[in-house]
């Protein structure tokens, strides 16, 4: 698997996976019925902030990440993440390759921690993930999340030192 930079051209193959992961609404805060633009011009951001694709030997997308400012002015040396995994490659270190290359990649642009607003409390597989790359939760907003099938449940604020 190769980590690179995504470019515009990647966007069919990532969206192609993510439109299905948001109107399913699980696990991520974006609104149910965001279109295709809206999501490449939040995902695709500008510098300082970069998207990664995970590429397979074959040249599919397998996953996707972002790495943002998590705040402007006084707050802008904390990055970001969020992290996408295509159906049917979870479970395979897509995710694990993608959170480890971003961290590295955070590092080296000068961030000094990398912050998660919005992970859902259900999305146990993520949570696992963060917490052995060595991610924290230091909070949780308590039915801060209208899950589809289970209701209000918690998101989780992690956090990890670069």
């Amino acid at each position: 698997m190769l980590i690179r930079e995504a470019t515009e051209e990647d966007w069919p193959a990532i969206w192609a996976f993510m439109e299905g992961i948001v109107r399913a609404g699980e696990t991520y805060t974006y609104d149910r019925d965001l279109t295709a633009e809206q999501a490449r011009d939040s995902w695709l951001v500008p510098p300082p902030g970069r998207a990664f694709v995970a590429v397979g030997d074959d040249g599919a997308v397998l996953g996707t990440a972002k790495v943002t400012r998590n705040h402007a002015g006084g707050g802008s040396h904390i990055a970001n993440g969020s992290y996408m995994v295509a159906p049917g490659h979870g479970g395979r270190g897509v995710g694990r390759a993608l959170g480890e290359h971003t961290l590295e990649w955070a590092k080296a642009a000068g961030f000094r921690a990398m912050q998660f607003n919005a992970v859902v409390e259900t999305n146990s597989r993520a949570v696992a993930l963060w917490r052995s790359l060595g991610f924290e939760i230091v909070g949780t907003l308590a039915e801060g999340f209208a899950h589809p099938e289970r209701g209000l449940v918690g998101l989780h604020i992690m956090y990890r030192r670069l």
